[in-house]
């Protein structure tokens, strides 16, 4: 796993991050973040993954349909997110690496909906992770990484970078999902705790 925190806490550029990280390492990189992805899907289960947790912070300003801007994210939309993120970022990044001037977004969403089982959430990430790596085979042996461009925040994005950004985005959302799993949890123990409580059980009258 790459160690993203200099560049979260604003003390290194995400380019300085990439610098010398060869389509090899950002490989590894992806695998590592599916594994970990992965990982931490062995704590739910399918009921999971549609549960709507507690975010008061939810804001979303590129929902697509304005009613879900502050809708919390099921475990599920995140997974969909996620993954539509980093290969959007491997999609540009093997653009940029074969010399290809920045040209905007290449960006698909799998309808989050659809996602309602830790199997579909679980292949979701895998078949993402088979797309990501097939961009980095795209790669020249000698990649342009002179071509760049500034995001909007003025930071400088060759290819290593702007593939790098797709995995920095998904480093942010680990701890979402685990949260996403904890809430779950605790409710079906609240729930079942509930439904077993004393006052609740059927009297003997034997």
């Amino acid at each position: 796993m790459i160690d993203f925190d200099l560049v979260r806490h604003g003390r290194l550029e995400l380019n300085d991050l990439a610098r010398g990280l060869t389509p090899a390492a950002l490989a590894a990189a992806s695998r590592a973040m599916t594994a970990d992805l992965i990982g931490r899907l062995r704590a739910g289960i399918d009921e999971d993954v549609t549960f709507v947790p507690d975010d008061p912070g939810a804001d979303d300003s590129f929902a697509v349909d304005a009613a879900e801007a502050g809708l919390a994210w099921t475990l599920g939309h995140v997974i969909v997110h996620v993954t539509a993120s980093a290969e959007e970022a491997a999609c540009l990044a093997a653009e940029l690496a074969r010399g290809v001037e920045h040209h905007g977004r290449s960006r698909y969403e799998v309808p989050w909906p659809a996602i309602v089982t830790i199997v579909a959430c679980r292949d979701r990430l895998r078949e993402s992770e088979r797309m990501i790596l097939a961009t980095l085979g795209t790669w020249p042996d000698e990649p342009h990484l002179e071509v760049a461009y500034t995001t909007s925040r003025g930071s400088l994005r060759n290819a290593p970078a702007r593939f790098l950004g797709g995995l920095l985005h998904a480093d942010s959302h680990r701890g979402q999902v685990s949260e996403i799993l904890r809430q779950a949890s605790v409710a079906r123990a609240s729930s079942a705790s509930a439904e077993t409580a004393p006052g609740d059980r059927p009297v003997s009258c034997g």
